[in-house]
């Protein structure tokens, strides 16, 4: 049951002044957590201001500088209106003691104009001054006033951030009612804490940030911003911790076997393992070894071998006579997961099978009966199989592939398909310390640092697509010599269909030039399209695939040398590491050319420049984290990542570490919350909307 000191927090925005359903909607769209219900008026109070205006800066007109917003106390002198029919815009004159300006005016109303703006009276005018032939203008100003009325102007103004058809002033008139609805909310800071910061309560520093005196008021390390964003970390991690105490009290199997079926696969591998992946292996066998339910974080870059280390792992369970699971995000990665570990698993004696969306009826109905016989050791899948009606006879270990397009709800039920269900979490996306807490607090982390050997690191180069013609050249003349390419083209959801021609245009162009056939992939094809062109790829019947950024993840044709990504600018700094992880598989140098259109903004050209100086994916990691801040290291927002609003990783980093000790102790000393604090923290738990953990305390 929520609190229901916080009904007044979980009302639909809708009851707020001036937002009637359409307005209701947009505000949704841009504040609102659940995409399937109305912003609550607590959505809404989480949407935090980015910047200020400051009003207090009156210069007089002569001395207003280019670009700054300045309030004047001027005498409105003539209105120009344009002549008819013509786009001209509306003048109206004004000066004061220093000069004259103009206020300029587009598709406004003249009865409006004339009653705001009339000749010869004193205004008190507020906006941002543009000098233009040397003369100062204002544009459609923010505020003009009686003097009389100067004050109900906000001499400092939140900015926040707005969407579409949504005006500043709707949301702010919105966003004063909804500050008045704030209750008095019951501490749910440690005392010793709270006193040693010095932090305001959760109220007031709401209010502040919303109406802030000053510029420092709402910058990261502000204490009003420090205390609302521990109050979300904590949330998080008591959370997590909830799911992490949860999943152990659910009771793990304890399985040690000889490993013999481990040592088969790894006698089977065609090159030695790593000294990072021998480590994992270790750690994981550990794990299972005790009677406590694994929950382990496998972290290594593009091409350091997770998949042995995962098939490993699923041998030491399947000895002990359980089933194993692994499941890929994508169809694409799925039949390749199978492909790799097939040769492996016929020599260890292990029965793996594959499920895809594409199979028949009559061959669904045939896997699950083999599952359910246990004829099945092993079987590998998307992620949507395994979140469905599949049944095991005795599932003991499932493998997660990419982690951050998974969230913790789903691994709640996917450990409810088994008695003591191991869960090994793999992922590509090296992650910075301070996510992997917010993210997988709940987890333990083993990481996989080296490549394997003979892989050498791929160059870069940042080329202008001014230089295209001359690439297209060199990549003709790479494929004379028998290498292989990978073209990749960006997709911006905003654009799909503009991207979709981009992409077509380019295998046009490329098939034309080169005078050969080249392979195309895209989003907007069905399977059998896909297999198909990646298999002509595969193969060498194409040596070129063009394809946007559906390639990005696991995809493994390993005499493929050479990637181009076009408009490298548009990608984060993550997904070019991951796609320049395509190529540099076999033992033949690769190259990676980053093709951009210029001018290059500062973050874009910082971007490239990493891209250049290293392969190494925890160091790009660490860099993309101060670029561009936590909460889209991981993807755009995804189901697994923490949407958080208010926290950054890159600014409370330290508060993190303090939220998620605070967590363990909160649980160790009131496990079911029962105590005074323990009833705040439901109400911190459902003010921030980590309530399913609450659905998980024994008290219910």
């Amino acid at each position: 049951m929520r609190p229901p000191v916080l009904d007044p927090l979980f009302a639909p925005v809708s009851t707020l002044p001036g937002i009637g359903p359409k307005i209701a909607k947009l505000v949704s769209g841009l504040v609102g957590s659940q995409p399937e219900r109305d912003a609550t008026v607590a959505d809404l109070l989480f949407h935090l201001p980015h910047s200020l205006i400051d009003r207090r800066h009156t210069p007089g007109i002569a001395y207003s500088e280019n670009g700054d917003i300045v309030t004047l106390d001027v005498t409105i002198g003539r209105h120009m209106a344009p002549p008819r029919n013509s786009r001209a815009p509306y003048r109206i004159s004004a000066h004061d003691e220093t000069g004259q300006i103009t206020f300029v005016f587009f598709h406004s109303r003249l009865d409006w104009l004339q009653k705001t703006f009339p000749e010869g009276e004193r205004r008190i005018v507020s906006g941002k001054v543009e000098w233009f032939n040397e003369r100062p203008q204002m544009v459609h100003p923010d505020y003009s006033l009686k003097p009389d009325e100067a004050e109900q102007m906000p001499t400092i103004e939140p900015v926040y951030p707005l969407t579409a058809g949504l005006a500043a002033k709707t949301l702010q008139k919105a966003m004063k009612a909804a500050l008045d609805k704030v209750p008095h909310l019951p501490e749910w800071m440690n005392e010793a804490y709270l006193h040693k910061t010095g932090w305001p309560d959760f109220a007031e520093a709401l209010r502040t940030v919303h109406t802030p005196k000053e510029r420092g008021d709402i910058e990261p390390a502000s204490p009003f911003m420090q205390r609302l964003a521990y109050d979300e970390l904590l949330a998080s991690q008591l959370a997590l911790a909830m799911v992490r105490a949860h999943m152990r009290t659910l009771g793990g199997i304890a399985r040690a076997p000889n490993g013999a079926m481990q040592q088969a696969v790894i006698d089977a591998l065609p090159f030695q393992l790593t000294g990072s992946q021998a480590t994992a292996i270790r750690e994981i066998n550990e794990d299972l070894a005790r009677p406590v339910r694994m929950l382990r974080l496998l972290q290594g870059d593009v091409g350091s071998g997770k998949t042995v280390v995962a098939l490993a792992a699923l041998a030491q369970v399947i000895e002990t006579g359980a089933q194993g699971a692994l499941m890929a995000p994508t169809e694409i990665l799925a039949r390749q997961h199978f492909a790799s570990m097939a040769p492996l698993c016929e020599k260890a004696g292990i029965r793996l099978a594959l499920m895809t969306g594409k199979d028949s009826q009559k061959n669904r109905r045939l896997r699950q009966a083999q599952l359910d016989a246990g004829e099945i050791d092993l079987v590998v899948g998307t992620h949507a199989l395994f979140q469905g009606t599949v049944t095991f006879q005795n599932l003991g270990l499932v493998v997660v592939d990419e982690q951050h397009r998974f969230g913790v709800h789903q691994r709640l039920a996917l450990s409810s398909k088994g008695h003591g269900v191991d869960v090994l979490v793999m992922t590509a996306t090296p992650i910075p310390r301070t996510l992997v807490l917010t993210c997988f607090g709940d987890m333990d982390v083993s990481k996989l640092t080296d490549k394997p050997a003979g892989r050498k690191p791929v160059a870069t180069v940042s080329v202008s697509l001014d230089r295209l013609d001359e690439i297209i050249t060199r990549v003709g003349a790479a494929v004379a010599e028998g290498q292989k390419v990978y073209w990749v083209c960006p997709l911006v959801e905003e654009s799909e269909k503009i991207d979709l021609a981009a992409v077509e245009d380019r295998h046009r162009v490329l098939e034309h030039i080169l005078g050969q056939r080249v392979a195309l992939v895209h989003g907007r094809m069905n399977a059998d399209e896909k297999d198909a062109a990646m298999s002509d790829f595969k193969s060498g019947v194409c040596k070129i695939l063009v394809a946007t950024t559906v390639i990005e993840v696991g995809v493994d044709v390993p005499d493929a040398t050479i990637i181009v990504i076009e408009h490298a600018e548009r990608f984060g700094l993550a997904q070019l590491h991951q796609l320049r992880g395509r190529v540099g598989r076999g033992d033949k140098p690769s190259s990676c050319v980053l093709l951009y259109k210029g001018p290059l903004g500062e973050t874009a050209g910082a971007r490239l420049n990493i891209m250049r100086q290293t392969n190494d994916g925890f160091l790009i990691a660490e860099e993309d984290l101060k670029l561009r801040g936590g909460g889209e290291i991981l993807g755009t927002r995804q189901s697994g990542t923490p949407g958080f609003r208010i926290a950054r990783a890159e600014d409370h980093a330290d508060l993190m570490e303090v939220a998620r000790d605070d967590a363990r102790l909160i649980l160790e000393t009131d496990p079911d919350l029962k105590s005074a604090r323990g009833a705040a923290l439901r109400c911190l738990l459902y003010l921030f909307g980590r309530d399913a953990a609450i659905r998980l305390l024994r008290a219910g």
